[in-house]
């Protein structure tokens, strides 16, 4: 089942107090970026990210879940309607995350 625009501007307003934040359409599913860096996505209507420490940490009893077959697990994100939380977890996330891959010419 591929995910509803409406979920995906539902999530792009709850963090829409950030800077920065993009999406890419993939397949019916949506890539989310913070300041360039994949945090996680949205996947049959589910808002996943990936697994940081410090996202771990903010939500100890979060389902690990896949996104798609054959994929790695992610975090659900079952807080969606706290904008602030939501806010905080990215921040939090962001120092972990790897660095863009440099785009072959």
């Amino acid at each position: 089942m591929a995910s509803s625009k409406e979920y995906l501007n539902f999530i792009l307003e709850q963090l829409s107090g950030l800077d920065d934040i993009s999406y890419k359409s993939m397949m019916g599913e949506f890539i989310i970026y913070y300041r360039g860096k994949i945090v996680g996505g949205i996947y049959d209507d589910r808002f996943l990210v990936k697994p940081t420490a410090s996202a771990k940490e903010l939500m100890p009893e979060a389902d690990m879940e896949l996104p798609y077959e054959g994929a790695k697990e992610m975090i659900l994100v079952d807080n969606v309607d706290n904008k602030a939380f939501l806010q905080e977890l990215l921040n939090s996330m962001y120092p972990e995350l790897p660095e863009p891959k440099k785009k072959k010419k």
